[in-house]
């Protein structure tokens, strides 16, 4: 089951940009933290309205983002 739909963009709330579930928490402050080495299970300690599903849902948010056809014209 797909967790992406945790995720809002609005422009009152981070300047635009993508946060989970409109918290004031960005989508890309998990993946950071992800990426320096925290657990979920730590992440989800020092979030505490956060829930396991946030942190799949903004991983999967990342990876639909990566996949965009970039083409280059030389």
């Amino acid at each position: 089951m797909s967790e992406i739909n945790r995720i809002s963009v609005d422009p009152a709330i981070c300047s635009g940009r993508p946060t989970i579930r409109g918290l004031r928490v960005r989508v890309k402050d998990i993946l950071e933290l992800l990426a320096s080495g925290a657990t979920p299970h730590e992440i989800l300690e020092d979030y505490p309205l956060l829930e396991p599903g946030d942190i799949t849902g903004a991983l999967e948010f990342a990876a639909r983002q990566s996949d965009h056809l970039i083409l280059r014209v030389a």
